[in-house]
């Protein structure tokens, strides 16, 4: 796994108080300001560990599309955890933070060791991995989300056994430096066959962002984002700017683990 220059923004303000008080104001309609979201969660989950009355307010402003397979309710629950750790001087280590980000989701505890890191079990075990030269990512969003839930039951349904790792992915899962030219001509995503079956539209921008000269195209988590792996910013933002074309698109030319330089909605 791998983070990209694609980020939600939070913002925490805390004040003494008798009773504890969570306040998260969102600018997205469709996500709740309750228990419903991650970052309220995770508020609520570091505030009962230290038993710590006080009065906090979160503002959440998304970039991140819903629904898109790119861990960004994730990595907001990350961040709230992170934030709330300095802001209360909790000094608690990576592996504490990880293990109450893993009550929230199994790719949680990934944000604490990123931006590359190599995950197994459910999500919970991530070993951070060094990648040595830089590529730049197209994120194609075809403006619908694909449930995770959903996904993970048709894929279930599709198959009857799990094929075991190659053994070149199996060799490079042991290693902790890695080069992107070692590691694209191996990438595949089990999700692509059931998403694609009910969304062909996906597998149209795989051929897409390939016949646009990607090095590697993927579906991104269970969708419904796909992204293409290029080596330079400007093939990126070229091909970025094509797909953009398509006014129901998110399109987003991003630096692999860097910070987001360009966005076309």
């Amino acid at each position: 796994m791998h983070t990209v220059g694609l980020e939600d923004e939070l913002t925490f303000s805390i004040q003494p108080s008798n009773d504890s008080h969570i306040a998260l104001r969102c600018d997205h309609a469709l996500l709740g300001a309750d228990q419903s979201n991650l970052v309220y969660r995770a508020a609520q989950l570091v505030l009962a560990r230290v038993d710590r009355a006080v009065d906090l307010s979160i503002t959440l402003t998304k970039r991140i599309p819903l629904g898109a397979g790119l861990g960004g309710g994730s990595s907001d629950a990350a961040a709230t955890i992170l934030g709330l750790t300095r802001l209360l001087e909790l000094n608690w280590s990576i592996e504490e933070m990880a293990e109450l980000g893993q009550q929230l989701g199994s790719d949680v505890p990934f944000f604490f060791v990123g931006p590359a890191a190599c995950v197994t079990g459910r999500g919970e075990e991530a070993r951070s991995v060094r990648m040595t030269g830089t590529r730049w990512i197209v994120l194609v969003n075809p403006g619908f989300p694909v449930e995770t839930k959903w996904a993970y039951q048709q894929l279930s349904a599709s198959r009857s056994s799990v094929r075991p790792l190659s053994p070149a992915l199996e060799q490079l899962g042991s290693r902790s430096v890695l080069d992107w030219s070692e590691l694209l001509p191996l990438v595949e995503n089990d999700f692509e066959a059931p998403v694609f079956a009910q969304h062909p539209v996906l597998a149209e921008i795989k051929a897409q962002l390939l016949g646009q000269g990607a090095e590697a195209a993927l579906l991104s988590g269970s969708g419904a984002t796909m992204f293409g792996v290029f080596s330079g910013q400007v093939e990126a933002e070229r091909v970025a700017a094509w797909f953009a074309r398509d006014p129901k698109t998110k399109v987003y030319a991003v630096r692999a683990g860097g910070t987001s330089v360009t966005s076309v909605v």
